[in-house]
């Protein structure tokens, strides 16, 4: 097999192992360690998934894009359009839009990108 395939392949399980995992996370126990490692557990799911439709890219610039990119999303919990707010108010975007702007979210972000990246750059050596 080659590289490219063994890596997706590995992504791909990674995928499928974090989902559930940051699902459990999100939605059972302390409020405190459900919102940050439910948060750790997007993050990684975003670089990994990013990193399996495009495995070429850097896994530390994917890291960082998506720590932007989650970033701009929590600043964008702000914003009150009705639009948004009607897309926010369905499950699958409360899961990747959020529902309120919380300050102590940014330092997980930045943990799970750490987290992705780590993870995403040991499954391409």
């Amino acid at each position: 097999m080659s590289p490219i395939l063994n890596c997706r392949l590995a992504l791909l399980f990674s995928i499928v192992l974090i989902m559930p995992l940051g699902y459990r996370i999100r939605f059972a126990g302390n409020a405190w360690w459900n919102d940050f490692f439910g948060s750790v557990a997007y993050e990684i799911f975003w670089v990994l998934l990013v990193l399996l439709i495009w495995p070429r890219l850097s896994v530390a610039k994917v890291a960082i894009a998506v720590a932007l990119v989650t970033c701009l999303i929590e600043f964008l919990q702000l914003w009150q359009d009705p639009t948004y707010l009607a897309l926010r108010a369905t499950f699958v975007g409360r899961l990747v839009l959020g529902n309120s702007f919380v300050w102590s979210d940014f330092p997980s972000y930045f943990v799970g990108s750490l987290a992705g990246w780590l993870w995403g750059r040991s499954l391409k050596q």
